[in-house]
């Protein structure tokens, strides 16, 4: 992109943004009327047009029901869709909504109304206009919450939900450079209020950012931080690959083998740097457990008490009874005869369930 925070994007840079996509079937385009989401659905039409052959593109917009304006937003997204060509939808989320952790309820049925129209319309992409400026407050919100380096990498450019990609092309553009190419068009957006709703985590940050900005920590250099992140993360991610093949070449087929269970060897499995066994517990966990995904806080009290009963195990066992033996995510965790076992924990029973019969 353009040095030029300021300036529009041309359509030889909005073309370079699409190229990875030129190949798929069809694109859901998520728009839901402010800026950035518009922006995308210009460019992502633009580019389109400049194609002999090319992916079928979908607008898709959702109406969380949360905002009286949100209808009349929709409805003007699907005009400029027309004009631009495209084709329109406009889901809603329908129901009760929560009275605590509203935005990530939001973002959640947001992510599966866009999976559904995906799916329907044969799309393997769906489209978010995510920015330079959301990837800055999205490391700031989880570096506030204590996250891991896995974290703290933030969004990335390409990842998989619910069995489909999902592409943040605009993930390397500062939302100002959007405003600049909407108003050269001569493109009207809305205007989200919630976006700078004191009541919400995000937009409280947003407001930091200048000054934050101020002492040398702009959107820029916090995006620079997580791609660092990421590039760290990545290369501890073969760590761990490294590490159970060298788990599983040390059993060499005489570990018990459990359906539905992981095992390690306990030694082997001590001597790995700490950062390693922890991704190991928490991928087996994942895995096989039913309450997932499990929390780092969590886990890292988990490794801290397989360490020490490792430690004291050879004195403490006896007749291959657990010295350790809990549940994290749905998932039993146990220290037994020289091993730890990984397995899906037995589903609770709810409160106040009834036996049968009564």
């Amino acid at each position: 992109m353009s040095d030029d925070d300021n300036s529009p994007i041309s359509a030889r840079a909005a073309k370079r943004l699409f190229a990875e996509l030129k190949a798929a079937p069809a694109l859901v385009l998520a728009v839901s009327g402010g800026p950035d989401s518009i922006a995308l659905m210009w460019l992502a039409a633009r580019w389109r047009r400049s194609l002999a052959r090319g992916p079928e593109l979908t607008v898709v917009t959702v109406d969380h029901g949360l905002r009286v304006e949100a209808a009349r937003e929709a409805r003007e997204v699907k005009r400029l869709a027309s004009e631009l060509g495209l084709t329109h939808r406009t889901l809603r989320w329908r129901g009760a909504k929560p009275t605590t952790g509203l935005p990530a309820a939001a973002r959640e049925a947001r992510y599966r109304l866009l999976a559904q129209a995906a799916r329907s319309a044969g799309a393997s992409h769906v489209l978010t206009a995510h920015t330079r400026d959301d990837q800055a407050e999205t490391l700031l919100m989880r570096l506030l919450r204590g996250s891991g380096i896995a974290g703290l990498s933030a969004m990335a450019r390409l990842s998989t939900r619910d069995g489909l990609v999902l592409a943040r092309p605009l993930l390397d553009v500062p939302k100002s450079q959007l405003i600049a190419t909407l108003k050269r068009a001569r493109i009207g957006f809305a205007d989200d209020p919630t976006n700078r709703d004191a009541a919400f985590t995000r937009p409280r940050l947003r407001a930091l950012l200048p000054q934050l900005a101020a002492e040398g920590g702009d959107a820029r250099t916090l995006v620079r931080l997580s791609a660092r992140l990421a590039r760290a993360n990545a290369a501890v991610e073969v760590l761990a690959d490294g590490a159970e093949r060298f788990l599983r070449l040390r059993d060499r087929g005489d570990a018990p083998h459990l359906p539905g269970a992981r095992s390690f060897e306990a030694t082997a499995f001590a001597s790995l740097p700490e950062e390693v066994r922890l991704r190991l517990l928490l991928r087996a966990i994942d895995a096989l457990g039913h309450e997932g995904p499990a929390e780092l806080g969590k886990v890292e009290t988990l490794l801290a008490a397989l360490d020490q009963a490792i430690a004291v195990g050879a004195r403490a066992a006896r007749n291959g009874r657990p010295i350790l033996k809990q549940t994290l995510a749905g998932a039993l965790i146990s220290l037994a005869g020289g091993r730890i076992h990984v397995a899906p924990a037995p589903v609770r029973r709810r409160r106040g369930a009834h036996k049968s019969g009564s």
